[in-house]
Parts: structure tokens; C-alpha cells; sequence
């Protein structure tokens, strides 16, 4: 898999080898620029995948380097924006122009390392209004799916989504967002308990979309109350997502039963991706096709035989994890086509006949669901975790999810991950 390039613009050289360092290590190529000067010099030759910008420096400020590469026409990379003296008004005018994050500093690792994901993620220009259900499939139930979304398109009332991680409800959102106004997704939920007016401030006029909702604490779920009595007034459109357990937690008095009744009036379910089959294999054709384009992949097609196979398959990751699935097989098959015998290789360690999936482990039946599902989990990520030898990127790849699902799954298990922090 060819690295990713990414720019790293600040005037302090401590901030600007401890980014690179940990970048570095997450296998990025990294170039680093002092100033907005050099920053200008190495775009107008080279466009990287990512950029890095700091607000405050000498010659001239972040801000004004990324309205000048708008005007120009080369804000054609996504640019995350850092400052150690950030507020509401500098991030909300950064969005508007066309920066896809912000990050405050001292930046924690994890914040950094899910914010540089999430935004190499729109090196290509994020899919707008029905464009974004592509990546879905065009089989009779994205079909119906969006019908109902068009349908609620004009409404302003908040839309919960109901689906398994992965499935795509990130991209429903998205279909319901107007281009030209601002695209708000924190990358984690806690600031809806730190600063939930920060949110609205940045969505104003746009879209806000809060996804695993059902992971919510008490003090953010009283910070969503606020946000929903004051969508109205800053012009917001709320869409959340959660799995079907959210109502179990309600039962349960883990989840604000007046909460759940404020965002569950409007609802659509997301289907799994064994939901929809028939999508599976043009979805295939289509992330092969996109690999082939930019030189990541040796083969070119799938023997139908292949395709069934995947279709088959039940894919509790879902999305991501037929992503993850095929670029394997695009990366390690040796022929131009890609037959049976290369899927079972690389699905063969995920099939119940597999020794790893027969091992015998003491957990009890007796339990109430929700808590023998947790306590499965359990098992299961620490087990996924000693297999991935401590490594993040590859036990995100080996589960099926991304890396920011990943680390809240971790959390709310209990599981610790290890955190530090770069400072300012």
C-alpha cells in the first residue's frame, strides 16, 4: 500500500519533530515546513494527501495561507488546522473555507491519530447529497433507503439512524448534507459534555452528525439536551446513529428515556451489509476498480465463482470489513484475477473451522444479554488484541472497524489502550 504524504506546516520545531516522529511511525511519509513561505513553495510543486497547518506564525497566519490555496484552486488536499490559541470563531472560519478539522493544542495521540484517518479519508472530494449512498450499492433496499432519505431531506427535525457499526449510516448522513454549508462530526463524543455550544457554533447553518450515540455518559447525554433546544436557533440539522441495543439501554436507566424520545421521533433503519447481499459484488467490483486506479493493485477482476463466495460471507464488520477483505486480496493475489482459492486464504482465519475460533473460554449463559454480550466482547478484543501483537492499525483492520469505533468500543469495554500526548 503506497504511505500516505503529509505536510506538517508550524514555527516550532519541537511541535514539528514530535508530529513527524509519531507520523513517522504510523508509516506516513512526512515533510515538514517552518513557515507559511516554505508551506507555499512545496504545494505550488507537489500536492500531499494531508496538511497539518498551524494558525499562529511569523510571516503569515494559517488562515490566510488556506484562503489563499482556495482562491487559487489548490485546496484540492484536506488541511486540519492547529493552534494552542484556539476559539469557536477561528475553527468555525477555517471550516467555511475549507479545512476538514481543527485540533487544539497540546494534541493527544489518540485525537491526532483518529483526526489524520477521518481526513486522509477526504483526499477526494467527499460525495454529496445522493452521490454519497453509492458507496452503498444500488440493490432494492439502499433503493428504499434512499427514497426515505430524500423524503426527510428538507426536514430540520433530528434523524436517528439505526444500524450496526459500519453499515453505512455516516454516509446517509452525508447524503442529507447541503453542499456549501458546514459538515460537523467530532471525532469523539466527550465535548458534547465539555463544550456542546462549541458544536453548535461550528455547525451553524450545517449539519451535525453523532455517531454511537448508545456510548453517551450521563453529562453527555445532558449536553445533547442542550444541543436539541437549540437546534432551531442556530439553524442545525442533527442526524445521530446507534445500534439497535439503544433502546435496551433506556430500559436498562443507562440511556435518558426523555433523551430518547426527543431524538427517536424521525427514525430509519440502515441495513447490514448480509441484509443486502446482492450488493456485495458489484461493492467488490468497485472498491477492486478503485484500488487498480491508483496503482495498489496487481489484479483487475474477480472470478465469479470469487464474487459468490464473498457473497456469502456474513461480514459482521460490515462495510469496512469487505473494504479491508478485498484490498488484502488486491495487495497479496498473484494472478490478474482473483479466484476462490485467494478468498478462502484471506476469509479461511475468520471461518468457525478454524482452530483460534474453536478454543473453549468459561463464559457463563446465565447473565442477562446485554451483559453477556459485553463480557463477549471482552473476550474477544483482548484476544483480537494479543493476536495483533498491541498494534492498533492492524487490530482495526483485523476486526472490521475504523480505528475512532475501535477505540470507543475499547473504552466503554474497559479495555486500555495506553494514551499520550503531543504539547505544545
Amino acid at each position: 500500500m503506497a504511505a500516505n504524504e503529509i505536510l506538517v506546516v508550524d514555527d516550532e520545531v519541537g511541535i514539528r519533530e514530535l508530529l513527524s516522529e509519531i507520523l513517522h511511525d504510523e508509516g506516513h511519509i512526512v515533510v515538514l515546513a517552518e513557515n507559511a513561505g516554505a508551506a507555499r513553495a512545496y504545494r505550488s510543486q507537489k500536492r500531499p494527501d494531508l496538511v497539518l497547518l498551524d494558525i499562529w506564525m511569523p510571516d503569515t497566519d494559517g488562515i490566510s495561507l488556506l484562503k489563499e490555496w482556495e482562491s487559487a484552486g489548490l485546496l484540492t488536499m484536506p488541511v486540519v488546522m492547529m493552534s494552542g490559541h484556539g476559539t469557536i470563531d477561528t475553527a468555525v472560519e477555517a471550516t467555511r473555507i475549507g479545512a476538514v478539522d481543527f485540533l487544539e493544542k497540546p494534541i493527544a495521540l489518540q485525537k491526532l491519530l483518529g483526526t489524520v484517518e477521518r481526513a486522509l479519508k477526504k483526499t477526494e472530494p467527499l460525495p454529496r447529497n445522493g452521490e454519497a449512498l453509492s458507496g452503498m450499492g444500488a440493490g432494492a433496499a439502499i433503493g428504499e433507503l434512499r427514497k426515505r432519505l430524500e423524503q426527510v431531506a428538507g426536514q430540520l427535525v433530528p434523524l436517528l439512524l439505526i444500524g450496526e457499526a459500519g453499515s453505512g449510516m455516516e454516509l446517509c448522513a452525508r447524503s442529507l448534507h447541503r453542499p456549501g454549508t458546514p459538515w460537523i462530526m467530532p471525532e469523539g463524543l466527550s465535548v458534547l459534555a465539555d463544550n456542546p455550544m462549541d458544536l453548535l457554533e461550528r455547525a451553524r447553518d450545517g449539519l451535525l452528525y453523532l455517531e454511537e450515540i448508545g456510548s453517551l455518559g450521563k453529562l453527555e447525554q445532558k449536553g445533547l439536551v442542550l444541543i436539541l433546544n437549540k437546534l432551531e436557533k442556530y439553524g442545525v440539522r442533527l442526524v445521530c446513529s446507534a445500534d439497535s441495543g439503544l433502546s435496551q439501554l433506556v430500559e436498562e436507566g443507562q440511556f435518558d428515556a426523555r433523551l430518547f424520545q426527543a431524538i427517536n421521533g424521525l427514525t430509519l433503519a440502515v441495513p447490514s451489509l448480509r441484509e443486502r447481499r446482492e450488493d456485495i459484488p458489484d461493492l467488490a467490483r468497485q472498491i477492486l476498480a478503485q484500488l487498480v486506479e491508483t496503482g495498489q493493485s496487481g489484479a483487475h477482476r474477480f472470478a465469479d465463482v470469487a464474487l459468490s463466495r464473498l457473497r456469502d460471507e456474513n461480514w459482521p464488520g460490515n462495510l469496512p470489513q469487505l473494504h479491508n477483505v478485498v484490498k488484502t486480496l488486491a495487495l497479496t493475489s498473484l494472478a490478474e484475477e482473483i479466484a476462490l482459492e485467494d478468498i478462502d486464504r484471506v476469509l479461511g482465519p475468520f471461518t468457525p473451522t478454524n482452530q483460534l475460533a474453536s478454543v473453549s473460554y468459561p463464559l457463563s449463559l446465565d447473565p442477562p444479554l446485554r451483559e453477556a454480550r459485553d463480557e463477549f466482547e471482552r473476550i474477544y478484543f483482548e484476544h483480537q488484541i494479543k493476536k495483533a501483537g498491541g498494534n492498533m492499525s492492524r487490530l482495526a483492520e483485523n476486526v472490521g472497524l475504523e480505528r475512532t469505533h475501535l477505540y470507543r468500543k475499547l473504552k466503554q469495554l474497559g479495555i486500555a489502550t495506553g494514551k499520550s500526548e503531543a504539547s505544545r
